[in-house]
């Protein structure tokens, strides 16, 4: 399935999206890809973070660093984020982002996740607190339109997989 949106940032520049469904990252190897985010599944809840810089709840997720996987990255950043391991993981799909032409990728996952023990921090100190929420209520924390709710959806049919 392909979604497409756009929105204007804080400073009037527009940027173009567009989302697709896939099994694979495969394809995106040798594509710019800026960021990678999971729905963290615990059980029925999902895994949510709060950004103290920017004020909103988001999904675990960030940057990829130079030579690592996509999977690592997730990996990585579900543990610095909120003190879990991710123990299986499967693509949902990923947006394509044209920003004033400059264009990158950044890929969604949903995958399951079990806590290494309380959360304390984030190494960055980005993100202040986590919370596990009902995956119905997500749009009371953040709320991305078409793309989001397909991002849900996808990662509701895809959880029994893990």
């Amino acid at each position: 399935m392909q979604i497409k949106s756009q929105f204007t940032d804080n400073e009037g520049r527009l940027a173009v999206v567009t989302y697709e469904d896939t099994d694979s990252f495969d394809h995106l190897l040798n594509e710019k890809v800026t960021q990678v985010y999971g729905v963290c599944f615990v059980g029925d809840e999902i895994v949510i973070v709060y950004s103290g810089k920017r004020n909103h709840w988001i999904l675990p997720g960030g940057s990829v660093e130079n030579g690592e996987t996509f999977d690592k990255c997730l990996k990585r950043e579900v543990k610095e984020e909120s003190n879990m391991k991710v123990l299986s993981l499967v693509p949902i799909g990923y947006q394509k982002v044209d920003f004033e032409g400059k264009i990158f990728n950044q890929l969604r996952y949903v995958c399951m996740v079990e806590p290494y023990g309380d959360f304390i921090s984030d190494p960055d100190g980005s993100i202040t607190e986590i919370k596990l929420i009902d995956p119905k209520d997500y749009k009371q924390y953040f709320d991305w339109g078409a793309i989001g709710d397909r991002i849900m959806e996808r990662a509701l049919e895809l959880r029994p997989k893990l």
